[in-house]
């Protein structure tokens, strides 16, 4: 595939500054881009290389002056590199149909122009979408759906009764739907709450290896549209998930807590049960959530704190020492001049 870089420009909604007509045949790193190649410069600590790289065009913020190599000027050069890799990485589909080792229930209905690997297993009464892409070892269970363009890869495991909509994507060892980790005492004995709710996830939502989403005990866990979740995330019964949140590695998010659009919870975030957290949060790594977070802010710390709480205090720890010296030199001082004024009013 080849592109003239004003036609990137036209798909990226930039401008370009030099020939316009240069043809792009591929995208690569600043250091290794050649002829035919376009590249990109997000921070301005890579500017020198400008002048040093070999591709043909380079991506660039508008505020970036004329150079020799011809630059498509956009507001976000990284986001215009990621629409031009895709333009580029994406190949046409062609369905390859069923292979004769997977095995599908007589009752499960199957969409058109479907791919399904060996040894897939799809259950009774399931719903698979047209152009769904399963690789081997691949488990759906009974009454499940899968929308539409969805691609889950080698041995994702969608436990019955199942909801995975459109343009989904499920990386290896994903595992939806398993029980909720949900018991109650008698004395000693941990007993068992049955998990009889669901999972449900939206459109256009990607899940990365070795993730696990758990069914509700009653009602629905729900991953809304456009959310993205890291590799090695748990994600408990009855939890919700808002419209475009992106969740890092390993957060741990316990049962029934609700979770706004557009929040960000980075790696080993955790979060406690029955919390709220509003849209627009950001919460940074390795802190923990006891509490309800309040929207449109950012959050560190465990407990969590406002950001800027947290930086303040974090220049306050390392002084800890030194202020409980200087607290008890202070309490000394004090109780020898209390003893003082007491020896005084004593001889009064």
């Amino acid at each position: 595939m080849k592109k003239r870089l004003k036609e990137l420009a036209a798909l990226v909604g930039g401008t370009v500054v030099g020939d316009d007509e240069v043809e792009i045949s591929g995208v690569a790193a600043i250091e290794v881009a050649q002829a035919g190649e376009i590249t990109f410069i997000a921070s301005p600590k890579y500017l020198p290389k400008l002048g040093e790289t070999n591709a043909s065009a380079v991506i660039v913020s508008k505020e970036i002056t004329p150079s020799p190599k011809p630059l498509l000027c956009v507001n976000n050069p990284y986001l215009a590199f990621a629409k031009i890799l895709t333009l580029f990485s994406q190949k046409p589909y062609q369905p390859k149909g069923i292979d004769p080792n997977a095995w599908i229930s007589p009752t499960a209905r199957l969409g058109q122009e479907i791919t399904i690997y060996p040894f897939v297993s799809i259950g009774d009464r399931c719903w698979i979408g047209d152009r769904v892409t399963l690789y081997p070892g691949v488990f759906v269970g009974e009454d499940s759906s899968i929308g539409e363009e969805s691609v889950l890869y080698p041995n994702v495991s969608i436990y019955p009764g199942t909801v995975v909509g459109k343009r989904v994507i499920l990386h290896s060892g994903v595992v939806v739907g398993a029980d909720g980790f949900g018991y109650v005492k008698e004395g000693k004995k941990n007993v068992k709450i049955p998990q009889m709710g669901k999972v449900e996830i939206e459109d256009d939502v990607e899940i990365g290896a070795n993730t696990t989403i758990d069914r509700a005990t009653l009602g629905k866990t729900i991953i809304r549209r456009g959310v993205k979740i890291d590799n090695l995330v748990q994600v408990a019964h009855n939890v919700v998930i808002g419209e475009d949140s992106i969740i890092v590695a390993q957060v741990g998010i316990a049962g029934s807590t609700k979770i706004g659009s557009n929040v960000t919870l980075a790696g080993q975030v955790g979060v406690a049960d029955h919390i709220e957290i509003g849209n627009n949060v950001m919460v940074g790594g390795q802190s923990g959530v006891g509490h309800d977070l309040a929207a449109n802010q950012g959050y560190s710390g465990s407990p969590t704190l406002p950001h800027r709480n947290y930086l303040r205090a974090t220049t306050v720890f390392p002084k800890l020492p030194e202020m409980r010296k200087t607290l008890i030199e202070i309490e000394k001082r004090l109780k020898k001049i209390e003893e003082t004024l007491s020896s005084e009013g004593k001889e009064k």
